[in-house]
């Protein structure tokens, strides 16, 4: 993204909006946002890829459990549960580790034109609508969803033009919910920036995403496909189901895992899905293939949202790209908590009504929260059942040719275990 502003240092490769600033977009590049990783410049879609960590999220945690000597007994559950887990990662590390290089490798001069039509259709007389709009789109993000409509429409065979509309109106739909989230969990920080609610207040982000979102059928429309528009216009109201269901369970510790996965099955899954499976009605593929994708798509979203959850209690804000903690402010009932819940003693369950169900959060309780996710082995048991949605996602590709596509989508959807951001 370039953006007209006398005060963007040129020798900074991350441009962007500056809130508050008479600035205005002039043109688009990549929206690639660059960093330094061991002397290489290291980009794809939207954000840098953060492999700068020698460990794996598991070998971490572990690290830290490790430190604390004398816990109770059954602080080796998470131990005990993800000893081959360990092995694995290491294995990763002594190998090559799962990235998204090789889709970004083989979808960039699509992914280029799907950014260029995001810049174009989000313009608008309205002068704040573009200056919002534009603050989110080139905050970075790696631009996943339109990447697997790209990466899934190619693996069936598809050499047409129409997934580059779709892919962008796939990114429309994600960044408006993006913008809503962030005004109902009232979020301060996202990919490290703040947020366009911390910027401009709740009403312009809650108007602009309903622009984004008008966008997006716009292009569903002029594409003409009845079957495409019902895919997407129902992953748009699952993602809006999800999000009340997610408001109905919070606070309640007594939720289930299986209510806790219906609703990151609607709020994430469903967009990861129907991004997917858009590419094999392109190509005009059987109902088989269709399936498929779609079980690739909604695993791979599940495992990324397990993940999220995780990192919410063990990443640094500069990995994750957003404030530590906030589920657990928020009274969000995570997979980490209710194994936390599961496996505590009466103290460490009182701790968590209190926190969780009351709200009567004090100074200390959020990384007394850290400790117990960890001590009950939480957070590797989370990582175990994402990366057991990961081997589903991949073995979903399986009635396809292997090749180039294949092996990229596969890699992708291993790399959503391995992020540190």
């Amino acid at each position: 993204m370039v953006v007209e502003d006398e005060a963007v240092d040129p020798r900074i490769a991350q441009q962007s909006l500056q809130p508050r600033k008479a600035d205005r977009i002039v043109g688009a590049q990549q929206f690639l946002h660059r960093r330094d990783v061991d002397g290489e410049q290291e980009t794809c879609g939207g954000a840098a890829l953060d492999r700068s960590l020698g460990h794996s999220m598991l070998v971490r945690v572990r690290a830290r459990q490790a430190d604390r000597a004398g816990g109770p007994a059954d602080a080796q559950n998470g131990q005990e549960n993800s000893g081959a887990l360990v092995a694995g990662v290491d294995r990763v590390h002594v190998g090559r580790k799962p990235s998204l290089d090789p889709l970004c490798r083989l979808l960039g001069d699509e992914l280029e034109r799907v950014n260029q039509l995001i810049v174009q259709r989000m313009q608008s007389p309205v002068a704040l609508i573009p200056q919002l709009a534009g603050y989110i789109v080139a905050g970075g993000g790696k631009r996943l969803r339109p990447m697997l409509t790209l990466g899934c429409a190619r693996l069936c065979g598809y050499r047409g033009g129409r997934h580059i509309a779709l892919a962008a109106a796939v990114e429309f739909i994600h960044t408006a919910t993006l913008l809503h989230d962030d005004v109902v969990d009232a979020s301060d920080l996202r990919r490290g920036r703040d947020t366009a609610n911390a910027v401009w207040g709740n009403k312009p982000p809650i108007l602009v995403g309903d622009f984004l979102f008008s966008r997006s059928f716009e292009l569903m429309v002029a594409d003409g496909s009845l079957r495409i528009l019902e895919i997407l216009s129902r992953a748009s109201s699952v993602i809006a189901e999800g999000e009340v269901l997610q408001l109905m369970t919070a606070n309640d510790t007594r939720t289930s895992e299986a209510a806790y996965l219906a609703v990151i099955q609607a709020k994430t899954a469903e967009l990861f899905a129907a991004a997917s499976r858009i590419g094999a009605v392109m190509a005009e593929r059987p109902l088989e293939e269709e399936e498929a994708l779609d079980r690739f798509g909604r695993n791979l979203g599940i495992a990324f949202q397990l993940v999220d959850d995780m990192l919410d209690f063990s990443a640094h804000p500069t990995e994750l790209g957003k404030s530590i903690g906030n589920d657990f402010r928020d009274g969000k009932v995570t997979l980490p908590v209710l194994v936390a819940f599961a496996r505590g003693d009466k103290g460490e369950r009182a701790f968590w009504r209190r926190t969780i169900e009351k709200q009567d959060q004090r100074a200390g309780d959020l990384q007394q929260a850290i400790d117990l996710v960890e001590k009950r082995g939480a957070l590797a048991e989370t990582l175990s059942r994402a990366r057991g949605y990961v081997a589903t996602a991949i073995g979903a590709l399986s009635i396809f040719r292997d090749g180039t596509e294949r092996r990229a989508l596969s890699d992708a959807a291993a790399f959503a275990t391995e992020r540190g951001f």
